[in-house]
């Protein structure tokens, strides 16, 4: 599975860490930035990660900022981009499970390494239902 990530300044440290522990499980990484703690704007690479995503380029992505707030509203502005802020694994699961996300954001000021690395291998190994309920409500969603 090929794996979009992205980030801005505040979330680079982790990114980079995020990066590593994917590389180890197998995953193959489109880096779409950033690359230093300079400062940046974090839409560019929010919305960089989600067209990598919704082109089909990736299966999934991932986007860091300081508090996962800002870069997951850019990245949801990406049709077909169905992106789930997440501090707990719980939400991970769900939304996987329920709203069949495929992007994850997070905040590097919010989560540390250990938390990081549990939301991102509950994500990507957790399935969509398929539930026809929830499939009805995604639908809605994408009108």
């Amino acid at each position: 599975m090929k794996i979009a990530i992205g980030c801005d300044h505040g979330g680079f440290e982790l990114k980079e860490k995020v990066v590593a522990h994917l590389k180890e499980k197998g995953y193959e990484v489109k880096d779409c930035g950033c690359d230093s703690k300079a400062s940046v704007d974090y839409p560019v690479y929010g919305k960089a990660a989600a067209e990598a995503v919704a082109n089909g380029e990736c299966e999934k992505g991932i986007v860091i900022c300081t508090t996962g707030i800002g870069i997951s509203i850019s990245a949801n502005k990406v049709k077909g981009i169905r992106c789930a802020l997440c501090s707990d694994t719980l939400s991970a699961k769900m939304t996987r499970l329920h709203n069949d996300a495929n992007m994850l954001a997070f905040g590097a000021g919010i989560v540390g390494e250990n938390l990081a690395f549990d939301l991102v291998d509950t994500f990507l190994t957790t399935p969509f239902s398929g539930e026809e309920r929830h499939q009805r409500r995604i639908d809605l969603i994408e009108q």
